[in-house]
């Protein structure tokens, strides 16, 4: 709403500014505005209604123009301009035939309003009211007069006697058919009155009072709003003391004298400038309308933009998905917010399909590579067991007949060949490994004493190195597999051990630093593991291969324990990513609890 506002700000007090001229013109023609009702003056409010109305519609037209192009041919589709005409259209039209009808409608009651019979209503209805309250007036005058003579004659007989002023008082109340009789002193404190004890005294107004100070005539009070006719008189034979008198009208009989005479003035009014007030009136309808119709079809078009762009990238993004491009994303942007979920469960979907299509992928891989280690193991221990049968019956029965001199040469070569077989036989039994990977047995295992665990291991392999381990909650549990853990966690931390102790044949002087660090969240734990060895040098552009069985960077390696490390963090519904930094490298597992 604020950002409507705010774009809109010159349209809100152009609209404002000649809403405001054009009841001016109507307050004008009826003669109840400040300004003087001449020709001259009505003349120019018209003029200047009729340019602000211009300005209006050219300002309308401009920002509609503008919204057109910014929100909806951006966005290229053509349902959303369809939808946006359709919209327009049938807004305008039932504007445009009840703005025709409430004109036709006004103009009719307003001639209607004039008729012979409602002119005669008016006028009786207020000479009514007024005869009433001036006879009402007329003859509290005078009752206060008799009241005041009797008053004045009984002086004697009521010696200030308290009951027997009640009873002269109540008697007086009942002959002059008033509501109320008063005894008041110069000021205003009561002295005796016909009141009970729970009725109100309201006494009257100060001016009132100092009219008869010094006047013995009575003088009539009318209080309207309270619906009262009253009087009060000074009292000759008495030394400062009024006698006040009142009378109740009729419910509402004074507001109704008022309202009669405030609406037989508008009546002729109204009647003498009838043509200029159907001019005033249509021209604030029409300003209204116009306003009306303005937000009706800014709203469209801002509803519409938002509504159609959040699904146009919705198609943009779901063909790209159908193309095989899982990195396409829905952008977030500002809609309501049923879309706005719509485009966050989009996007998460698309991780979904994303990590599945990679746990796919690596378990074919890993399926496919277990398959061929389970072959090349069988294949390539068949044939070592006579090897080695062989190569000990040459030993025994050549190494005698062999010269002195040649012998200890004939040893050494037998020695070369057992030591390659034994090297080709832990080959084979790590295929044999790769090839049997287990499913996990999960069970609730604490990861912090399974990384303190295979610390203490790994440390005896070089104190040298300094290894950190931060984390943030002292036990971090998660339903895991113990064993393999601790492999995963035993292979990356040697990997970074032996990085650091390459680094240091050529940089024997530098810090060796392994930091760890594990944290609990919501609803997964991260695992960060980041040395300063010698990082991944030539393969950090294609860092994703080092995922590879049989790809490694090591001189004797055969390429099989980053690959077992990645195919058990992935049966532990977890991921890893190796990131290559300038001064070593980083890895981070994320498993998902």
């Amino acid at each position: 709403m604020y950002e409507f506002i705010k774009k809109n700000i010159y349209i809100i007090i152009l609209f404002i500014i000649t809403l405001s001229i054009g009841f001016l013109t109507f307050l004008t023609f009826i003669d109840k505005g400040f300004i003087e009702l001449s020709d001259q003056n009505l003349q120019i409010l018209l003029v200047l209604n009729i340019v602000l109305l211009i300005a209006l519609f050219v300002f309308i037209f401009l920002e509609i123009k503008s919204a057109i192009k910014n929100d909806i041919d951006k966005d290229g589709l053509k349902s959303n301009k369809k939808y946006i005409t359709y919209f327009g259209l049938f807004t305008l039209i039932p504007s445009v035939l009840i703005s025709i009808f409430s004109l036709f409608l006004f103009s009719f009651a307003l001639e209607k309003y004039f008729d012979k019979k409602v002119t005669t209503v008016v006028n009786n209805s207020y000479e009514l009211a007024r005869n009433y309250v001036e006879e009402i007036r007329n003859k509290i005058q005078s009752d206060i007069v008799l009241i005041a003579f009797d008053t004045n004659k009984s002086k004697k007989f009521l010696n200030d006697d308290q009951n027997e002023y009640k009873r002269f008082l109540e008697t007086q109340k009942l002959i002059r058919n008033v509501d109320e009789v008063h005894i008041i002193d110069i000021n205003k404190k009561l002295l005796f009155s016909t009141l009970k004890d729970d009725q109100p005294y309201i006494p009257p107004v100060d001016k009132a009072l100092n009219s008869v100070l010094d006047d013995d005539r009575p003088l009539k009070i009318i209080n309207a709003p309270e619906n009262i006719s009253a009087a009060i008189m000074r009292l000759q034979n008495f030394e400062d003391r009024f006698l006040y008198v009142v009378k109740y009208l009729d419910k509402d009989i004074s507001r109704y004298l008022t309202e009669s005479q405030e609406a037989i003035n508008f009546y002729y009014t109204v009647e003498e400038k009838s043509t200029g007030i159907k001019i005033s009136f249509a021209i604030i309808y029409i300003i209204v309308v116009s306003v009306l119709l303005f937000v009706s079809i800014t709203i469209a078009i801002r509803f519409s933009s938002r509504f159609f762009r959040s699904i146009n990238n919705l198609i943009l993004a779901s063909t790209s998905i159908g193309q095989g491009n899982f990195n396409a994303k829905v952008p977030e942007v500002k809609t309501d917010k049923d879309l706005e979920t719509l485009n966050k469960n989009f996007n998460l979907m698309i991780d979904r399909l994303k990590s599945q299509q990679e746990k796919l992928i690596i378990n074919e891989r890993h399926e496919a590579w277990s398959n061929l280690a389970r072959k090349l193991a069988h294949e390539i221990k068949n044939p070592l067991t006579p090897i080695q049968l062989t190569i000990d019956r040459m030993k025994n029965k050549f190494s005698k007949e062999i010269k002195e001199g040649d012998r200890e040469n004939f040893e050494e070569n037998l020695k070369i060949i057992n030591n390659q077989i034994r090297q080709i036989g832990n080959l084979v039994n790590e295929f044999s490994d790769f090839a049997r990977m287990p499913k996990p047995i999960l069970k609730e295992n604490n990861l912090i004493q399974i990384i303190n665990e295979n610390i203490k291991l790994l440390s005896e392999l070089d104190n040298s190195i300094n290894i950190e381990f931060k984390r943030n909650q002292e036990t971090i549990d998660l339903d895991s597999d113990k064993e393999q853990l601790s492999r995963v966690f035993f292979n990356l931390l040697k990997n970074s051990i032996e990085s650091i102790q390459q680094k240091a044949e050529n940089h024997p002087n530098f810090n060796k630093k392994i930091t760890i660090e594990v944290n609990d969240l919501n609803n997964h734990i991260t695992i960060n593991i980041k040395d300063n060895g010698i990082g991944f040098g030539i393969f950090a552009a294609n860092i994703k291969d080092i995922l590879n069985p049989y790809f490694t960077t090591k001189k004797n390696g055969t390429g099989l324990g980053l690959s077992i490390v990645s195919k058990i963090i992935n049966d532990h519904n977890g991921n890893i990513d190796f990131i290559a930094l300038k001064d070593g490298a980083e890895i981070k597992i994320n498993f998902n609890k």
